[in-house]
């Protein structure tokens, strides 16, 4: 089966047998490193879980020590970096899995005003980090940046060694305003595209956070990866699920999750998801129910992850998300044609 238009049609690859275990078979994020070993941030008692791009399975690291796996991202120098959302602390990790920093206090928030049910609108102010961060994007240079995300509505920027070199954001829907920035990215310009979720857009900032550009035609963005041709590629939760109480309630003409390639300006040049296939089985190949995690290898193969159990306001996520009738792939892999 193929999927998306133009220039960028991809064949959905056979579904790879993850072998997750327990009950909770969410694949928060994915990231792929430059020996082609993909890297699978799941919410089971083996966080992440690394297979070669054929999906044979390799090994796993980061048992123990995570309360939500969120978001994941592997560096220039092929470290892993780690961001546990409702135990708001960031991890590096070693190619081969050893735990090398943590930043943040393991179930530790910061006061940002956010009510006890987690709802981002009652955050008041910016905190200090982390309340339930969602991701973290590594620089050349070894600065990293942390999107945090579910109780917060900051950028943090830190020095390689972890200090802490600012923070900018507060919530609102102005210029480098945002409701639950869930996703950051460096392009190799070293602009900053931050996933403004429920503001259902895209921010650009310079590496200080002067904001530059946004783009509104996306669908609560979740993730986003930017190719070295600048091919972007974005991960778009839709309408139709994880609504927090007292958002619309979907229904069957909300827009559906999808993912989108775009050009470096946010224009769209291929897209698909139910609405696009014609399927609208969130099941189906080539269709998500909730795509949250995506990460392109250097073949141009395309690596998406998606949480499917609507797992209550675990790290303020998910709150109203309907559960599927049934199972639900967690995990699709697009190569293109």
């Amino acid at each position: 089966m193929r999927v998306g238009s133009g220039d960028h049609r991809y064949e959905v690859a056979a579904n790879w047998n993850l072998g997750i275990q327990g009950s909770n078979q969410e694949v928060a994020g994915v990231a792929v490193n430059s020996r082609d070993e993909v890297h699978v941030f799941t919410r089971s008692p083996h966080p992440v879980m690394v297979f070669d791009r054929s999906g044979t399975f390799l090994r796993t690291f980061g048992e123990g020590l995570f309360t939500t796996a969120h978001g994941i991202h592997i560096a220039p120098d092929d470290t892993v970096w780690t961001a546990d959302s409702s135990g708001s602390t960031v991890r590096k990790f070693s190619p081969s899995g050893e735990l090398l920093m943590t930043i943040g206090t393991q179930g530790v928030h910061s006061d940002t005003g956010i009510n006890e049910a987690g709802d981002f609108r009652t955050i008041t102010h910016g905190g200090a980090p982390f309340h339930w961060c969602t991701n973290v994007a590594v620089s050349p240079s070894g600065e990293f940046y942390v999107s945090d995300g579910y109780g917060n509505a900051r950028v943090h920027h830190f020095a390689e060694d972890g200090s802490l070199i600012r923070s900018w954001g507060e919530p609102g829907a102005g210029p480098g305003q945002f409701r639950v920035p869930h996703s950051v990215f460096i392009d190799k310009r070293g602009l900053l595209y931050v996933t403004d979720r429920e503001n259902n857009r895209v921010q650009v900032f310079t590496g200080d956070g002067t904001h530059v550009a946004e783009w509104d035609d996306v669908r609560r963005p979740n993730d986003i990866f930017i190719t070295d041709d600048d091919l972007v590629f974005v991960a778009e939760m839709g309408m139709s699920t994880g609504m927090m109480p007292g958002l619309p309630v979907p229904t069957s003409e909300s827009p559906p999750s999808r993912v989108t390639v775009r050009d470096i300006n946010g224009r769209v040049l291929s897209a698909w998801g139910g609405d696009h296939s014609g399927d609208t089985d969130p099941c189906a190949p080539g269709n998500f129910f909730a795509a949250h995690g995506i990460w392109v290898d250097r073949h141009g193969s395309i690596y998406v992850g998606e949480v499917i159990l609507g797992a209550g306001a675990s790290g303020g996520y998910g709150a109203g998300l309907a559960r599927l009738p049934v199972p639900c792939r967690p995990f699709q892999v697009f190569h293109p044609v």
